[in-house]
């Protein structure tokens, strides 16, 4: 009696070894991007926060004058204070060195500095 042997031939190998190349080739670049893409996203997000809680700061800037609060906010009068406006500070690695005056209830553009040297512009309003 004789067996019939079965198995994938030499060319199928082949085949399947070039698919999965191809596929590998277009997918690696993607994965690559992404830390660079997540870094970029992350400072952006710091920056939303930082504008978001100004906004809020000078809120209750804006009651507390007027006699309607009597909760505290953060003096922002320079850009470098706008990180006492995040619960925690800002996350390691990232700066904020601008000095430049803010006046009271006027909005003055800042940067922040991201790990690498990257700067991103945000703006924020004076409290007093």
């Amino acid at each position: 009696m004789l067996k019939k042997q079965s198995g994938f031939t030499l060319i199928e190998l082949i085949a399947v070894l070039v698919i999965l190349g191809i596929l590998a080739a277009t997918a690696v670049p993607k994965f690559i991007n992404l830390s660079d893409e997540a870094q970029v996203a992350a400072a952006e997000s710091i920056v939303g926060s930082i504008e978001s809680a100004s906004a809020l700061n000078h809120a209750v800037d804006i009651a507390v004058e007027a006699g309607l609060s009597t909760d505290t906010f953060e003096v922002i009068d320079t850009c470098d204070d706008s990180d006492g406006l995040l619960a925690g500070g800002l996350p390691t690695g990232y700066s904020i060195a601008d000095t430049t005056a803010v006046a009271d209830k006027e909005t003055q553009s800042c940067d922040l500095t991201a790990p690498g040297g990257t700067t991103y512009a945000f703006t924020v309003i004076g409290a007093q």
